[in-house]
């Protein structure tokens, strides 16, 4: 397998989904891509995938699959999984049924514990683990919204046995603008839980509430509960052996600060009546606390208010 002409499939068309699409297309690779909605793959044959916002970029797709069957019967060498978090366990499935073939799988996605969906599964020599440090919303179904963009994006080998492979991924990303920095499994870990905190301070408290990111961290009634929400988190993440930068609390308050008058991805899913990934971000900080017999009363609160509107969402 010839590293320089590695070749990348993708599953799932969300904002992440996009963006890398984009950026290795503009690296050069060959790129193959699907998702379920069907009318979003139509616009992207016809008109591409545009990017907007804190990154400006446009790019046309040769292989764009109806369906992951059809995808996995190209021969790809790294598989992206850019789906969200409750859909991960429905595509393993397939790709377990369907694939015969042998490549490298890597989990762009939000949360806790996706790794092991992955290697209970697959060899975990051949998985990699990506913290996305971008985000946006989609304005159009082939068009995407990026609100902000906080450089590096982090990859790493998930038991270390292929830093050669996360560093041409990082290369790759970093030669098109998308700077993507090759780390650790352990590294990897820790960015994996302060990813997990910022999103968990936020996301269901904008979703309950209503209230864009910037409105709830301008609002001191709002900005209280976020910052115990972190500390909440923080207490959990120490007991669990992650390793956070110094001034933690006061750095998440600082960067949730400038976030922008949108809403996070999770509650613009709970207002569209569509699943949320409310388990494996604030559902895994209650996990972990009660593991550890950590009180986490916000967390849990917010976690089984979003699940009761997410049940009742789904029985409606």
């Amino acid at each position: 397998m010839d590293k320089k002409k590695f070749k990348v499939g993708i599953i799932g068309l969300g904002p992440v989904g996009q963006t890398l699409a984009v950026h290795f297309r503009e690296a050069g690779c060959e790129i193959a891509i699907t998702d379920l909605d069907r009318e979003k793959l139509n616009l992207i044959r016809k008109e591409g995938i545009e990017i907007t916002g804190k990154i400006e970029k446009k790019s046309y797709f040769k292989y764009v699959y109806n369906s992951i069957e059809e995808l996995l019967g190209h021969n790809f060498d790294i598989l992206i999984s850019a789906v969200k978090a409750y859909h991960v366990d429905s595509i393993i499935e397939e790709i377990k049924k369907k694939s015969t073939n042998k490549f490298y799988l890597l989990s762009a996605q939000n949360g806790i514990d996706l790794r092991i969906k992955y290697i209970s599964h697959f060899d975990v020599s051949r998985i990699f683990r990506m913290v996305i440090n971008f985000a946006g919303n989609l304005q159009a179904p082939n068009i995407v919204s990026l609100n902000f963009f906080n450089p590096p994006n982090f990859v790493a080998s998930i038991d270390d046995s292929q830093p050669e492979i996360a560093q041409w991924i990082a290369d790759t990303l970093s030669s098109a603008d998308l700077l993507t920095e090759k780390v650790d499994s352990f590294v990897v870990a820790n960015k994996i839980w302060e990813k997990t905190i910022l999103n968990a301070a936020l996301s269901p408290l904008c979703a309950l509430s209503r209230l864009t990111m910037k409105e709830a961290m301008e609002n001191p009634d709002t900005l209280e509960i976020v910052e115990y929400l972190i500390y909440e988190a923080v207490d959990v993440a120490k007991a669990e052996g992650i390793k956070l930068p110094d001034n933690f609390v006061k750095l998440c308050v600082r960067y949730l600060g400038n976030a922008g008058n949108h809403f996070p991805s999770l509650a613009v899913d709970l207002i569209n009546k569509r699943p949320t990934e409310i388990d494996y971000i604030n559902g895994k900080i209650v996990y972990y606390g009660k593991k550890h017999y950590i009180r986490t009363p916000l967390n849990l609160t917010l976690t089984n208010l979003v699940k009761a509107i997410s049940k009742k969402n789904e029985s409606d």
